[in-house]
């Protein structure tokens, strides 16, 4: 597996651990160090009597080290990657010491575990006819509420009271409805100072609609499945891990991060090399535990992902993965008519304006009008999110011409997030 140290850094939970990780990715401070195929391992002497055992799953990308660090990952294994990019011939390929085999075994068995884990199908049942009324209890509410907001108009809406979002969020919670109360809490942290705030607040209004009355009138099954989704229903992962998946060289375009109370959401953007597929992988974590997995912007992984049933498949989970070992020409959309096309047909079957990555081949960043611009080929543009900081990293790698840049967006509003630059992929982290 080939990293870069940009891609390892990215990794880090924050700047004080990227820059402690540098500190210790010296040879100097490893004791013993080794490597296979499916995993890396060091020993790096500290403090104490006894140097901390530092391991990394290279097909899962997870840590362990025996430091007392509640980091994912730590310092050390930030400094072992480090060295591993800079010096990969210095490790020597060895069968992997003890604890390193007990602790990769150990995970093995806990995923043949979780697939082994035995359901109650019929107490499985009851709690979901049980959650289903709940939810349409508090659709009939909502609709309620929608419904007085349009009868008296958007004028008093900056004035209301706090609590006529909270008492609204707190009852989609109760009513076991996490997506609409999402929407609602959304709508209630507007700008309403900022000019043009009745437009947002009237789209998340009729996102809430659309998706009251498409669950209450039972659409088609592939579409009833993205308005469950987007109402706060989950997926069984175990049921579609039992599904056939598309198996691909997958580059990693990019990665956010935002906290929401207490559970952080990591949103990982993929493209399949030979399918052309996009997908979005979604994981969480609770108090500051690790990700499942580490996925790295710029990393190709060759993985089968299997998609959650959508009119418009975007979600997928990785089934399974390991570093790929080569890599094949990555190709994309060449206009931006194409891609208004693209749009055009994902949402006259699934009418939500969601954000989608596209690869885009020769395009260029322009200013104009004071605002920052992507032309194409044909001098089409589209504008860059106000919200982007890398604009002038941009400019600096492009030098103004054309190149191949992955973006996220809908609706003549992108965000660049990272240049393909032949084999090698350049994040932008925004």
């Amino acid at each position: 597996m080939q990293l870069t140290e940009e891609q390892v850094l990215a990794l880090a939970p924050d700047d004080s651990s990227r820059k402690a990780g540098r500190e210790l990715s010296g040879p100097s401070k490893w004791v013993t160090k080794g490597a296979n195929e499916q995993a890396l391992w060091g020993e790096c002497q500290g403090s104490g009597s006894k140097p901390y055992q530092t391991q990394v799953d290279l097909n899962g990308m997870a840590f362990k080290c025996s430091c007392p660090s509640r980091k994912f990952p730590c310092k050390h294994g930030i400094g072992l990657l480090i060295l591993y990019a800079r010096q990969p011939a210095d490790f020597t390929t060895t069968e992997p010491p003890a604890w390193v085999s007990e602790w990769l075994g150990k995970r093995e068995e806990k995923d043949t575990k979780k697939k082994e884990k035995p359901t109650n199908e019929a107490a499985q049942v009851k709690r979901q006819q049980a959650r289903e009324q709940s939810v349409e209890d508090g659709l009939a509410e909502l609709l309620l509420w929608i419904k007085d907001i349009v009868r008296n108009g958007l004028i008093g809406i900056p004035e209301k009271d706090p609590s006529f979002f909270i008492n609204m969020t707190r009852r989609m919670v109760d009513a076991k409805a996490p997506g609409l109360a999402g929407l609602v809490k959304t709508a209630s942290n507007l700008n309403f100072y900022r000019e043009g705030w009745q437009t947002e607040f009237t789209d998340l209004l009729v996102r809430m609609y659309l998706l009251i009355a498409g669950y209450t009138n039972k659409q088609s099954p592939a579409l009833l499945e993205d308005l469950r989704s987007g109402i706060g229903f989950t997926q069984s992962q175990d049921e579609l891990r039992e599904q056939k998946g598309i198996t691909d060289i997958w580059l990693v375009l990019g990665k956010q991060t935002e906290e929401e109370d207490s559970l952080t959401v990591e949103r990982n953007w993929l493209y399949g090399i030979n399918s052309k597929k996009y997908a979005l992988v979604l994981q969480f974590s609770a108090m500051s535990q690790a990700m499942p997995l580490n996925l790295i912007p710029g990393f190709f992984l060759q993985a089968e992902l299997v998609y959650y049933p959508s009119a418009q498949p975007l979600r997928a989970l990785i089934k399974s993965q390991v570093v790929a070992a080569t890599i094949p020409p990555v190709s994309g959309i060449s206009s931006w008519q194409e891609v208004a096309e693209l749009e055009t047909a994902y949402n006259s079957v699934l009418p939500f304006n969601t954000a989608r990555p596209f690869l885009m081949q020769q395009v260029r960043p322009v200013q104009y009008e004071g605002s920052w611009w992507l032309a194409d080929s044909s001098n089409r543009l589209v504008k860059v999110k106000e919200s982007f900081t890398g604009i002038y990293r941009l400019m600096a790698i492009s030098g103004g011409k054309p190149l191949d840049l992955a973006v996220l967006g809908s609706e003549n509003n992108y965000e660049p997030l990272g240049i393909l630059w032949g084999n090698q992929y350049i994040f932008l982290s925004n």
